[in-house]
């Protein structure tokens, strides 16, 4: 078919959603049959990063196209300034109504205040799934049926099993279940003129690990791919603040976590991945019955992804392999099949691919680049890809992956030798050439990026 000019546009975005825990990239113990169409008429990308692994940045930067040392927003607890305008800085929806395109978003946006609308013309709110005391749409629906959200302590077994649970709450009013209905409420009633752009975030299969029965029976932890093991060389002080912050939030002692625990997490992990596969393709379901997936463009990505135990960690906020390596899948309804693609991309890419496949403007200054394949002005290959939390730092090319640390440690790894990252290269003296070029051009970009920063320098008129 003839690609349409004015697209609709859907980006469905998963909360800490890996990408190896996709048929697509290869996971042979999980089937996502929903999810993997995406790219049969369109694009994989096999080598996506989330430059900010940590919900609140990595959103920020979404939303604006800009890297979160521009943003300020570095880690959870910052967002953007309430008079962002002012400073000259848009959104992408806001943009997009500008030039003639409705605006939603359904599920968790994770968003301060958490009702903000960033341009977002219709907004329905179904927010962090350990947001037990939170007012927002899906409480208001969980409260009519006689229900409420569920901290992880009132789970049986929630201390035992290090997190893996089950859900009391029948399927049908569990969150991903809420927003997959809504989002296939809001296509099918969908009347305006205008294209829609509409951005679907699921609260999963971020934690707390709570599948419902139906989809938990399907996975076995026997069947599940063994954590990465801690290496020796890697960062112990990185990977202790790792385990002291999710023990507060999460009330573990992962002090004596096992492999048998980890497994299991998995398997209950995998099957909340499940969950959105299932609704996924009640979303394309909709817009085939609605007459408009020929005229839709889907992206699917996700804001990070999740240690699971890896290098004997959990939950995000590091540049191992399981923490910001996520899928990027883009449906285009005139591709004739997949193409594969390992060009290096990130999550924030995703701002100018929506720009560009509405025709509108990428406003000067965003860091943002459409992603490559798609026919996109400006879609240049990057050579390098940079990501920076408050207190981590990584630059990474086709091979090599630079991290340093606020701890003062340190870690370089060849990810073609060493997909695992098991082996620090960082003294070694074979590789300092390599080290000090991708520490200088590490440091050269955050210091070049720092003084462009939007906010400060704005603050200043």
């Amino acid at each position: 078919m003839t690609q349409p000019k004015r697209p609709n546009i859907l980006f469905i975005m998963p909360d800490q959603l890996r990408a190896d825990f996709l048929g697509a990239y290869d996971a042979a113990f999980i089937d996502t049959p929903h999810i993997d169409s995406l790219c049969e008429h369109g694009v994989l990308y096999s080598n996506c990063c989330s430059p900010h692994p940590l919900c609140v940045p990595a959103r920020v930067s979404l939303m604006v196209g800009m890297d979160a040392l521009r943003t300020g927003v570095t880690r959870n607890g910052l967002f953007l300034r309430s008079d962002y305008g002012t400073c000259g800085v848009r959104t992408w929806p806001e943009i997009l109504v500008e030039n003639g395109y409705a605006t939603a978003a359904i599920g968790k946006m994770h968003f301060t205040p958490f009702d903000a609308r960033l341009g977002f013309e219709v907004r329905v709110i179904a927010e962090d799934k350990m947001a037990v005391n939170l007012r927002d749409d899906y409480a208001d629906y969980l409260a009519e049926h006689g229900l409420r959200r569920l901290r992880g302590q009132e789970h049986e077994g929630y201390f035992e099993t290090k997190g893996a649970i089950v859900s009391p709450i029948p399927w049908e009013h569990s969150v991903d279940h809420y927003v997959g209905r809504e989002t296939c409420r809001y296509i099918t009633e969908y009347d305006d003129e205008r294209p829609f752009a509409l951005m679907v975030g699921f609260p999963g299969p971020h934690p707390p690990f709570d599948p419902c029965p139906e989809f938990v029976s399907r996975f076995s932890p026997d069947d599940m791919p063994d954590p990465i093991p801690p290496s020796d060389c890697g960062a112990p002080e990185m990977r202790r603040r790792n385990l002291d912050a999710n023990a507060y939030w999460h009330e573990h002692d992962y002090s004596d976590w096992t492999v048998a625990q980890k497994k299991r997490l998995r398997a209950h992990y995998a099957a909340l991945v499940s969950q959105i596969d299932h609704e996924v393709g009640c979303i394309l379901k909709a817009l085939r019955a609605k007459g408009e997936l020929e005229n839709t463009v889907i992206l699917f990505s996700a804001d990070h992804g999740e240690l699971m135990g890896d290098h004997g960690m959990i939950g995000k906020h590091a540049f191992f392999e399981g923490a910001c390596r996520v899928p990027m899948l883009a449906w285009l309804p005139w591709a004739e099949g997949q193409t594969t693609r390992d060009d290096l991309v990130t999550l924030t890419d995703v701002t100018a691919t929506i720009l560009g496949l509405a025709g509108a403007p990428v406003p000067e200054g965003m860091d943002s680049r459409p992603l490559p394949g798609l026919g996109l002005a400006g879609d240049a290959p990057r050579e390098r890809v940079f990501g920076a939390l408050t207190d981590i730092w990584m630059v990474q090319d086709r091979r090599h992956r630079l991290i340093k640390c606020a701890t003062g440690e340190a870690m370089l790894y060849d990810d073609h030798r060493d997909p695992h990252q098991q082996h620090n290269l960082i003294g070694d003296p074979a590789h300092a050439v390599l080290r000090e070029r991708l520490d200088g051009e590490l440091t050269a970009h955050v210091m070049d990026t720092m003084s462009q920063a939007i906010f400060p320098r704005l603050n200043e008129r």
